[in-house]
């Protein structure tokens, strides 16, 4: 499916008719099936997650590998899906695997956090460079690589789901050492703080000085924030003087925030159990702000009673942003019905509201996307409207599904970008996910259905796909991990000059959801997806003319 356009020469037609809106000329091909199964076994497959897939040249032999983590972690030939090696483990891989030049030999690395307490860095032929139990307990959901000192050298980082108010946060250097100042917070450290249940962080240097920051969400109504040395960050005196980011608690209003505390009943708070932040300069002025997703609740019905999802944006000194001519003090309200549609696990996986930020109409200035449990995926404009055919409903024929985090590329060259996202359904309903391609509007283009197994009775992919071309064609393709089909991979035909905005889950291989610098990436023809320096999730162009 896609659209067509007619042609009109421009002498035969009015001045003000000769520029048709921007919606009506972006021309979006359907996905082609290209293979499947990949990284399963020769009857069955592996429970996918909420990892991304990612895409690098391992062996350095000029082609893609796709490397992806369910249970195993698997490496398979970009071309045909086949498999090239296999990681064995018997603990989940929640989020998407880091790929990146860990140790600076020129060979890449493969870094996974799992179940069971478990970190494993892998060389590029599978094998194991060295594990960590970080915590003792909990499970590793999320995991993120960054040169924090940016000195030229990479360290792991980790987050804890599990209980306990403080140690959330652990790293390492290259060669497995604990870094100094860490865990963090450290055990007694004032504030508040929990389990982080979804890919909850961050990094980025939000100070501006120099050096690399981390924003930690967790499971309660504060946000941590350190840096580089497990140092938490001050916040703005207006706060209170000498207080830190998991000292002041987040509200609806940044008036109950000044406060100090809520009405139950009245001044509704958010949880961040579930927030997988992202960083970026939003409004292009050159700073950078701070965005999560909160789940806001009404703390005086018992239980809590969850309300709706919806962003909120920070300054570095945790002081609500409100520049350009924009205020978020107090939130955007999604429209109703914004409650959710299930927010049980047994019913159907739970919908995991990751921020992107993204330029979708080519004005300079980035838009917030996320899936949400209310069945829609949303994309807020800086005034805090959702524009066009925002949020887009997933239902289909009534039947209930949930989607992961959206990818952002520009297919077609036109300086407006398409939406790309994955669905899962309800369990039992005999249904199946899909991969949908929106325009920057909110409106379908395309929808394929994703292969699933024939025993289940339901279907789809949790995690975000990821676009880069992993063959040996000028276009880009999409790759998909499933649920139970494991890794799939489409064409994406007529898309040798489409620019990559936000290509993977949190934004690049580093899983850092650190919007780029610049708002676009162009893909050339003949390209080969790579990781250059700063570990991002980019284009390699054969000649060096040009590469983001």
């Amino acid at each position: 499916m896609f659209r067509r356009v007619l042609l009109v020469s421009i002498l035969l037609i009015p001045f003000w008719l000769q520029a048709p809106a921007p919606e009506a000329l972006a021309v979006v091909s359907t996905p082609v099936l290209k293979w499947q199964r990949g990284g399963c076994f020769s009857s069955w497959c592996q429970t996918g997650w909420y990892g991304s897939p990612a895409v690098a040249d391992l062996d350095a032999d000029g082609k893609p590998e796709v490397i992806w983590g369910s249970y195993d972690v698997v490496a398979v030939n970009g071309e045909d899906g086949a498999l090239q090696w296999r990681a064995a483990s018997g603990n989940r891989v929640w989020g998407g695997v880091s790929v990146v030049d860990l140790t600076g030999d020129g060979s890449l690395e493969v870094v996974a956090g799992r179940s069971g307490d478990s970190l494993t860095v892998y060389n590029a032929a599978g094998g194991t460079l060295w594990s960590r139990n970080p915590f003792g307990a909990g499970e590793l959901r999320t995991q993120a690589v960054a040169d924090l000192d940016n000195d030229g050298r990479y360290e792991v980082i980790v987050g804890r789901a599990g209980s306990g108010g403080d140690e959330q946060i652990q790293v390492y250097d290259a060669s497995g050492n604990v870094r100094s100042g860490f865990r963090a917070p450290h055990a007694g450290a004032p504030g508040y703080g929990w389990g982080l249940y979804n890919q909850n962080l961050a990094i980025g240097d939000i100070t501006g000085d120099g050096f690399k920051d981390l924003i930690v969400p967790t499971d309660t109504h504060y946000i941590t924030g350190l840096d580089r040395n497990g140092n938490q960050l001050p916040v703005h005196t207006r706060y209170g003087a000498g207080k830190i980011w998991r000292q002041v608690g987040v509200h609806v209003s940044d008036a109950i925030d000044l406060r100090g505390y809520a009405t139950c009943g009245t001044d509704h708070r958010p949880n961040f159990a579930n927030s997988s932040p992202a960083i970026g300069d939003l409004d292009g002025n050159g700073t950078l702000e701070v965005v999560v997703i909160g789940n806001v609740y009404n703390c005086a019905a018992s239980p809590y009673a969850s309300l709706y999802e919806a962003p909120f944006i920070f300054n570095a000194d945790r002081s609500r942003w409100a520049a350009s001519g924009f205020d978020w003090t107090v939130i955007a309200t999604p429209p109703a019905p914004a409650a959710p549609r299930s927010e049980d696990y047994n019913v159907i996986e739970s919908a995991e509201p990751n921020a992107v930020l993204a330029d979708l109409d080519g004005d300079g200035k980035r838009e917030i996307l996320y899936p949400s449990y209310d069945g829609r995926l949303h994309a807020f404009w800086l005034d805090k409207t959702e524009k066009h055919s925002w949020p887009y409903e997933l239902d289909v024929a009534g039947q209930l599904r949930f989607a992961s985090e959206p990818t952002v590329v520009d297919l077609d060259g036109d300086n407006l970008a398409e939406v790309i996202v994955t669905t899962w359904t309800r369990k039992g309903s005999n249904t199946g996910g899909q991969l949908l391609i929106l325009s920057y509007q909110g409106t379908l283009l395309a929808a394929v259905d994703l292969p699933r197994a024939a025993s289940s009775t339901s279907g789809g992919a949790l995690g975000a796909p990821t676009v880069a071309n992993i063959d040996a064609d000028a276009d880009l393709e999409v790759v998909v991990g499933t649920i139970n089909h494991g890794l799939v991979a489409y064409d994406l035909p007529n898309t040798a000059q489409a620019r990559v905005i936000w290509g993977t889950g949190r934004g690049g291989l580093t899983r850092t959801a650190l919007a780029a610098d610049t708002f676009t990436c162009t893909h050339s023809s003949g390209g080969v997806p790579g990781v250059i320096p700063n570990g991002a999730f980019l284009l390699f162009i054969p000649t060096m003319r040009r590469f983001c």
